[in-house]
């Protein structure tokens, strides 16, 4: 598996033109798919009682940071990180008003407790296996007690997510997780109420369908699934 900064810096002047290549053969574009993440981030923070205004939150993963143009000024802070210098390079002159680190792939480069919201779109089937729960400790250790972990990734379970994900040259080495493992990743990481839901079951292109994609969240069969995870509360002495 060639490393991630390799993959990503070599797209990263065009990743969405690369992206788009792929799913125009489905009748879907990246644009269509980044507004419902922003939507979605959103929707599950205001079901946690919570108003992005009050939200620091990281990105980690970012690459050029194509979703921030739809987050920006809306949270009280917005920060990304990736481990490809180059898409930083683009994220940076993009949005110059987002906050954007390079690291290793091991150690954030940020504090424990920095923020509210620590998430990963899309980031994991990149990462090798044996990695994965040391990610998901770093995504727990940044956020504060009862800070929480948002996790976006492709469903194996559904057939045009893996024809997509054969024929994308960014995910040429992916390895897809299934929602019981990352759940499992998170509570081996010290998250709890860890849980699972899809969501492209159907096209949620208006209210009335991001309702009954929803409801069918519950069934292992939309294009990609959402994991949140809480970090414990700090008990007193």
């Amino acid at each position: 598996m060639k490393p991630m900064s390799d993959i990503f810096d070599k797209h990263a002047d065009n990743y969405s033109e690369d992206i788009d290549d792929v799913l125009g053969n489905y009748g879907a574009s990246h644009d269509f798919f980044t507004a419902h993440k922003a939507w979605l981030i959103e929707h599950l923070l205001e079901a946690e009682g919570r108003a992005p205004g009050d939200v620091a939150l990281l990105d980690v993963g970012c690459g050029v940071g194509k979703i921030h143009g739809l987050l920006k000024g809306q949270y009280r802070s917005l920060t990304g990180v990736d481990v490809s210098t180059a898409s930083i390079e683009v994220a940076r002159e993009t949005h110059p008003e987002v906050s954007y680190e390079t690291y290793d792939g091991l150690t954030l480069p940020f504090p424990d407790g920095s923020f509210d919201l620590s998430m990963a779109i899309c980031v994991f089937h990149h990462v090798p296996p044996e990695q994965w729960v040391d990610l998901a400790r770093e995504m727990v250790r940044v956020v504060r007690p009862g800070g929480i972990c948002l996790v976006i990734e492709h469903n194996p379970f559904n057939p045009v997510t893996w024809r997509i994900v054969n024929t994308c040259p960014l995910d040429k080495d992916a390895i897809l997780l299934r929602a019981s493992r990352t759940k499992e990743i998170f509570r081996s990481a010290g998250s709890e109420d860890v849980f699972s839901r899809a969501v492209m079951s159907v096209p949620p292109v208006n209210g009335f369908l991001k309702r009954v994609d929803h409801l069918l969240g519950v069934l292992p069969f939309g294009a990609q699934y959402y994991t949140l995870a809480r970090k414990a509360q700090t008990t007193g002495g």
